[in-house]
């Protein structure tokens, strides 16, 4: 993996102003994984890997100490140039496709099993041979348009996105998420003015977020709604600062319907003298869908004669605990009623966090992201909501 040159940056970088999103810095990532280009979030950890000339190795980030706790080495396969992670119910993908100045014949991804990963150290992968349907010349002609840093499932497809050296754009392919040799079909192009090195799709909210870099190392992300397979950036998509200063940011990784993480990699430069430290920032939306929303679902069917318990009378089934410096918040709800989801709202009343009752794992809740306030916990459940308040 390469960056331009920053020829201007000695000129621009006092004056240049990068608003912020509202990405925040959380720290610096240990040097094993200085050069992280991927990352990927399952079973609460963040999963991420080294680019090209590394171990063919994923290291598991504990969210809160942005130390490595885990390290999965995947034996059959070489790392030549990795550089995205994406994932579906039972398999985790490993892209190794960069292409710095477009020669490669043998671009592949790599399928392992969620299974197989959650219970060793070492694994298998299966490999997803690919080239690009329009790609006719691999001579070495410097920077290419034929390399790439980013892709995600979508269906049953995995969608690559080029990341154009020369046209400082990108291109969308398409190919099957199944073992075997592909020819990879261009979808659409794109010109997001800069260079794509990150993506991940949300299927909590359906919105893609791709992330990248300018020529002077100014962050930015990229908003999708509503992706489809033959149209990725359809009318929706919109390019917003990422804030959070000069970043060569790498990989981005959904955790819930509104809390994202992206990774940079550690940069330097001789002329002018710069060094960017490899860091872990985060950023949160105010993503809701309709299903999600128990407010837009149907009203459940309420039996004859029966009265709908009020927030008050049921608050006593809600029990809250945190030990004193901690950020997990513990709760015990006795009902034996469904449960729809669960929130977070802050004292204004808005809504920062949600999970659908299907995915709620646990009675743990990891408050590491939340500023000090005055919290709401609500339960949406089958006959009423149940809400108690907590500090921060």
């Amino acid at each position: 993996m390469r960056t331009k040159t920053l020829l201007s940056l000695v000129i621009l970088f006092h004056a240049f102003v990068f608003s912020q999103e509202n990405a925040e810095e959380l720290g610096n990532l240990p040097s094993v994984i200085s050069e992280t280009s991927g990352l990927l979030f399952h079973n609460g950890k963040l999963i991420t890997h080294n680019d090209s000339g590394n171990t063919p190795q994923l290291f598991e980030i504990d969210t809160v100490t942005l130390q490595i706790t885990r390290t999965v080495t995947v034996l059959n396969v070489d790392n030549v140039d990795w550089e995205d992670l994406a994932q579906d119910i039972d398999y985790i993908y490993i892209g190794d496709f960069g292409n710095n100045v477009g020669t490669r014949s043998d671009l592949a991804v790599y399928r392992i099993r969620k299974q197989d990963y959650d219970s060793s150290d070492t694994v298998q992968a299966e490999r997803l041979d690919f080239s690009y349907v329009d790609q006719l010349d691999f001579t070495d002609s410097g920077n290419s348009d034929w390399d790439a840093e980013a892709f995600f499932v979508l269906d049953n497809d995995l969608i690559i996105l080029t990341k154009q050296w020369k046209s400082n754009g990108t291109v969308a392919y398409s190919i099957p998420k199944t073992p075997g040799t592909h020819v990879a079909q261009r979808i659409e192009d794109f010109d997001s003015n800069g260079l794509i090195t990150g993506a991940t799709y949300n299927p909590l909210s359906d919105v893609l977020f791709i992330i990248g870099y300018s020529s002077i190392l100014g962050p930015f992300t990229i908003r999708i709604d509503q992706p489809t397979t033959t149209s990725i950036f359809g009318i929706t998509a919109e390019r917003i600062p990422f804030g959070g200063g000069l970043a060569q940011v790498e990989g981005i990784a959904y955790v819930d319907v509104n809390t994202y993480f992206v990774s940079s990699e550690f940069f330097t430069n001789a002329s002018p003298s710069i060094t960017i430290q490899s860091k872990l920032f985060s950023f949160k939306t105010v993503d809701m869908t309709e299903e999600e929303d128990p407010e837009q679902s149907e009203e459940p069917e309420e039996p004859e004669d029966a009265e709908m318990p009020t927030l008050e009378s049921q608050e006593q089934n809600l029990l809250l605990y945190r030990a004193f410096g901690s950020n997990e918040l513990e709760y015990e709800l006795n009902t034996d009623r469904a449960i729809f989801g669960r929130a977070i709202f802050d004292a204004t009343g808005k809504r920062i966090q949600y999970t659908l009752g299907e995915e709620i794992e646990g009675s743990t809740i990891d408050l590491s992201y939340f500023g000090s306030a005055v919290y709401y916990l609500t339960f949406y459940l089958d006959n009423g909501v149940i809400a108690k308040a907590f500090t921060k």
